[in-house]
């Protein structure tokens, strides 16, 4: 993988110091603080979290029970009672604002926008003051509810502004490396807001940034959500699992408890061979354009007692500008990133191949989403696949099946190494954050939207993209 060297300077104290010193205008990119080890019962131990706003009714406690639960150190910017019983049941006493010392930093804030008057005062208020309390690489969320369900005028007025807000704070923060992301939670669904609040307060979501994500009630909810080894006896299918994100994410799924079929064109087999082999996992050699595709899928499927996990990974470029593109490059690229996709997916779904309860993800796109240059088959196809989700999304609800879509911005693999240097260069400071993602980082993304907490999230699109100045 090409080297970062901007990422390196930054890396070195040395370096970055001189820098500063000489006033060279050079930015240097925070780097990320990331985590891929196993899901824990309470992955903000030790974790101060500085909480604002309305902290009322129902958001305001099943958010003081999910930072809680997950063992969050509560810091309250005004008095509130919503943490009293959660405080007293796991032994997380809160502590004021006034409490904390004039340099001491935050790992987190968390402010709940879901009671905002039009002035927005109270979103300036709290994040005014605490915002210089952060700590580099540290996380921001904001949660308010959807605009659909605001009583007048003003009200979905201030739910809207949030989005503008939170994805300028996001640049604003990422040249420490920290994030912000906004959750919007339907009213009804504030059980379910524990799974995304672990995932983008903690170091999973590093390269998640600028983002809305709607918790709802669309799904039904699974009787039993683990926080701990979540897949433990669930069968995962990745396709293009032979290296790059497919491979991440494969791995990604055994270390939580999958049992991963590795689906890869036979031309891979020593690659995907390899990586079943690592994880304990099974290769299945099948190209997905084939016309006996998805009846062979459904088979491998049925024959491990159906999936629960279903990953769409596989994906091809075929860039051409219009004028100069063959109908072969753009019948190839449809083929792959989008027919292949909903051909296999109806047909474990019709086959009742998929279990109640699972997870369907898409490998959509940033750049196919935004748009680009010599990438119009590329780029109908990916935002082809969240037409199709959105369609599927409601069909499969009732059964707790959710469908989700990640679109990965800049991530550093072999194909980026592939481009130009000063091309490369320049993408990886399109962003927030200043700097390209990582394999992982695409699958910590994918691995959350597949386990029971994500059953609040459905019909939508992740994007992992650092806060894309581009197409964000």
């Amino acid at each position: 993988m090409a080297s970062d060297l901007l990422l390196s300077l930054a890396s070195d104290p040395r370096s970055r110091g001189l820098i500063q010193r000489l006033g060279l205008p050079i930015p240097l990119p925070q780097r990320l603080d990331r985590d891929d080890a196993p899901y824990a019962a309470r992955p903000l131990e030790g974790r101060r979290v500085l909480v604002g706003g309305a902290l009322e009714g129902e958001l305001g406690r099943a958010l003081a029970r999910a930072l809680v639960e997950a063992g969050a150190e509560p810091i309250l910017a005004s008095p509130t009672d919503v943490f009293d019983g959660p405080a007293e049941a796991w032994g997380r006493p809160t502590r004021s604002l006034d409490a904390l010392g004039d340099t001491e930093r935050v790992d987190a804030l968390v402010f709940d926008a879901s009671s905002l008057d039009l002035g927005l005062g109270a979103l300036y208020e709290f994040f005014h003051a605490a915002a210089p309390r952060l700590r580099p690489c540290g996380h921001v969320v904001v949660i308010g509810r959807p605009v659909e369900e605001a009583r007048d005028g003003v009200a979905a007025a201030a739910s809207q502004a949030l989005d503008g807000f939170v994805r300028s704070l996001a640049k604003e923060l990422g040249r420490r490396g920290s994030t912000a992301n906004l959750v919007l939670c339907e009213a009804g669904a504030e059980a379910r807001l524990a799974g995304p609040a672990r995932f983008l307060l903690t170091e999973r979501g590093a390269f998640v940034t600028a983002q809305p994500l709607r918790v709802g009630r669309l799904a039904s909810m699974p009787t039993d959500v683990p926080f701990e080894r979540p897949l433990d006896g669930k069968v995962a299918m990745v396709t293009g699992a032979a290296r790059g994100i497919g491979a991440a994410t494969a791995r990604a799924l055994a270390r939580e408890g999958a049992k991963v079929l590795l689906v890869d064109r036979p031309a891979d087999d020593e690659l995907v061979a390899e990586v079943a082999r690592e994880l304990g996992g099974v290769p299945v050699l099948q190209d997905i354009t084939a016309p006996d595709a998805a009846e062979a899928l459904v088979a491998t499927a049925k024959a491990h007692g159906g999936v629960d996990v279903v990953v769409h990974n596989a994906g091809i470029t075929r860039d051409k500008t219009l004028a100069k593109m063959s109908r072969e490059l753009w019948d190839q690229a449809v083929s792959v990133n989008l027919g292949a996709v909903i051909r296999v997916t109806d047909a474990l779904l019709a086959a009742q191949a998929v279990h109640e309860h699972a997870r369907v993800v898409l490998l959509s796109s940033v750049s196919g989403l935004a748009g680009n240059v010599g990438q119009t088959n590329y780029g109908a196809s990916k935002a082809g696949l969240v037409g199709y989700l959105r369609y599927l999304a409601p069909l499969v609800a009732s059964k707790g099946i959710t469908i989700n879509a990640i679109a990965p911005g800049f991530i550093e693999t072999r194909l980026t190494d592939a481009m130009p240097v000063t091309i490369r260069e320049a993408a990886r400071r399109l962003s927030a954050l200043g700097q390209g993602g990582q394999p992982r980082d695409v699958a910590e993304a994918i691995l959350f939207l597949s386990t029971p907490g994500s059953v609040g999230v459905t019909g939508g699109v992740l994007r992992v993209c650092g806060g894309a100045l581009v197409g964000a």
